[in-house]
């Protein structure tokens, strides 16, 4: 029988902000890592993308820091800015019912922003190195405080050159705290980090179940470079997957395919680094709530995608580095469901593809492009699938939103009002408590506090007329 997350030694604010979310039973590297991490041990990890890792540092971190502390208690470093956004809403949605504050910084966005942002209380700091550093350095992040480093994907840091900025990073931070590492694979870079700068580590290993042929089935189709898109017409087309993440090698190869995909009136769109992080934001909401079925991206765009349903990846261009293939392939049979990896393999690569079968200790079976035989007898099914309306999925937040309402009040810093002003005064309305209260942010001239469990209307109207700190604020509920 496994066990919930209630036998965890863990608050209830935090054990019932797991439950609207869904969380159950903790999964594998959860449960391995969540003991340790409370007792405050160094922690690594080497566990693939899409093991609930997110949540396995996530929800430690949210029940050791404490409220009442302004400065940052908790740094996390993750490689790209998708992924910084993501932790920081995996964070902000375990912590919510602890008001937990929990800011990103990432590059492509105002410093001035941040900073801003960095002024005010935060709990939890989710950032990419480069940046990150930038704002120790300018003196906008005060790491004094500091308890808690955890190095996400160590391997992808890696990759994409950011060991010394993490390096120095590090150096800059307080020597007395608990650092966790998380990574799917251990090169010697990050094994050396990890003895120079961690006290005794508990080494913990999950085995990569991304990997395992029972959940996904992996299969390589040979083609010629000019075949592809023809092939990838009749391979979806017989496959019909309700999502799928077609994967290319260039930011080029992406904008042709899904240039192609699109005017064939595949419901798609794409996702590369060369576009605006904002429209990289509402690309990966849009797939993740099921508004288009296809998505064609490229390797920076796979991390951080946490979508539960994608039923099948397809490797357009093989990956040039064979963990990139764990990765890729990691997106689908997530979260216990079953899924599809299939490997479009140009005769001049098969180099590639021996790397990646050693690395990943199997031979991906070879199967025959589909006949036409084949494809037209799926063609029916497939378009009328084309012309379904798909059903948006809720996101993993929705059931914590529908009982919060922000409030924001015309009052903040200038004013010398502070969160506990907000507390006090809330908390003493007639059938409110502390617990109803959310995150309070609090800016020069204005203040936002969440007020949770559907008490939003009753706070509002009493607030109408109740001083805080002697002086009467306008409020009205936030706009979203």
């Amino acid at each position: 029988m496994k066990k919930g997350f209630e036998t965890y030694d863990l608050s209830g604010n935090i054990v019932k902000a797991l439950e609207k979310l869904s969380y159950t039973t903790p999964t594998e590297v959860q449960a391995a890592v969540i003991p340790p991490a409370l007792q405050k041990k160094d922690l690594v990890v080497k566990s693939q993308t899409g093991s609930g890792k997110t949540a396995s540092f996530g929800i430690p971190l949210c029940e050791m820091v404490e409220w009442e502390e302004n400065k940052p208690q908790a740094l996390v470093l993750t490689p790209t800015r998708e992924l910084a956004a993501q932790v920081k809403e995996d964070i902000t949605n375990i912590g919510r019912f602890k008001r937990v504050k929990a800011t990103a910084i990432y590059g492509k966005q105002p410093f001035e922003r941040q900073k801003q942002e960095l002024k005010q209380k935060s709990h939890i700091v989710v950032g990419t190195p480069g940046r990150v550093l930038d704002h120790i350095e300018k003196g906008t992040l005060d790491v004094e405080r500091l308890k808690y480093l955890v190095i996400d994907e160590a391997d992808e840091m890696l990759n994409m050159g950011f060991i010394d900025q993490v390096e120095a990073i590090i150096q800059e931070l307080p020597i007395n705290r608990v650092t966790m590492l998380f990574s799917a694979t251990l090169p010697n870079d990050v094994d050396h980090l990890s003895k120079k700068y961690m006290k005794n580590p508990v080494h913990i290993e999950i085995k990569a179940a991304g990997m395992t042929t029972d959940k996904i089935t992996h299969e390589i189709v040979t083609v010629m470079e000019n075949e592809k898109f023809n092939l990838l017409k009749a391979v979806t087309t017989v496959e019909n997957p309700d999502s799928c993440i077609i994967f290319c090698r260039t930011q080029e190869n992406v904008d042709n395919v899904f240039r192609e995909l699109n005017s064939s009136g595949y419901p798609c769109d794409k996702l590369h680094g060369g576009m605006y992080q904002e429209d990289r934001f509402a690309v990966m909401n849009e797939f993740k709530r099921g508004k288009f079925r296809y998505l064609v991206a490229t390797d920076v765009a796979a991390r951080g995608i946490d979508i539960d349903n994608i039923s099948l990846v397809i490797n357009y261009d093989i990956p040039m580095e064979k963990e990139s293939y764990v990765h890729r392939t990691g997106r689908t049979g997530r979260a216990g469901k079953s899924g599809k990896a299939i490997t479009f393999l140009t005769p001049y690569e098969e180099k590639f593809l021996e790397e990646i079968e050693s690395y990943i200790g199997f031979e991906i079976s070879r199967k025959d492009a589909p006949t036409r035989e084949e494809v037209s007898l799926s063609l029916a099914g497939f378009e009328e699938k084309l012309n379904v309306r798909p059903t948006l999925k809720e996101a993993k937040s929705a059931v914590l939103d529908r009982d919060i309402m922000k409030l924001y009040f015309n009052g903040g810093k200038k004013k010398k009002i502070r969160a506990v002003d907000f507390v006090g005064t809330i908390a003493k309305l007639k059938g409110v408590t502390a617990d109803d209260i959310g995150i309070i942010t609090i800016q020069e001239n204005v203040s936002y506090v969440e007020i949770l469990n559907g008490k939003g209307p009753l706070v509002l109207k009493a607030m109408k007329d109740t001083t805080i700190k002697g002086k009467l604020l306008k409020v009205h509920e936030a706009k979203k």
